[in-house]
């Protein structure tokens, strides 16, 4: 069955020590790297969603997240989501791998040497495909 409306997504970017923490997905993207993040739950904001994501996936806690853009995500193989892109502030405890059913690595890279294959929505972001146009690596990089 095709999708009948495209999905609402968050992406969280989490930087510390300049450095960015990301993913390995195993379910839709398998074996792609990623931005902690997951689906917007019915009665969810999208800062609810970026820390309860990102305490799902990793163990981290974020003390706050907030807005930073939308990308309109036509992955390759069909699937349609728009992500609203949080940045993810004070972020606190070591990451563990806490999703083992979705994910199968959690590491921090820096943005000069981040790894690929990249999840679709990701790579919109690193190549500024989002709304505010040019959102990515330098608008972010810096803290």
């Amino acid at each position: 069955m095709a999708q009948e409306k495209p999905g609402v997504g968050v992406g969280v970017i989490i930087q510390q020590e300049g450095r960015l923490l990301l993913v390995r997905r195993t379910n839709h993207g398998a074996g792609t790297w990623s931005t902690p993040g997951g689906y917007l739950d019915t009665g969810e904001s999208p800062e609810e969603c970026a820390i309860r994501e990102v305490r799902e996936e990793t163990g981290v806690e974020l003390g706050e997240a907030t807005f930073l853009g939308i990308s309109n995500d036509v992955h390759p193989d069909g699937k349609h989501n728009v992500t609203i892109w949080m940045a993810g502030a004070a972020p606190s405890g070591e990451p563990t791998l806490a999703a083992e059913g979705e994910l199968d690595a959690v590491e921090w890279f820096a943005w000069e040497s981040l790894p690929e294959p990249r999840y679709h929505s990701f790579e919109n972001f690193v190549q500024g495909r989002t709304y505010p146009a040019g959102l990515g690596p330098d608008s972010v990089a810096s803290e």
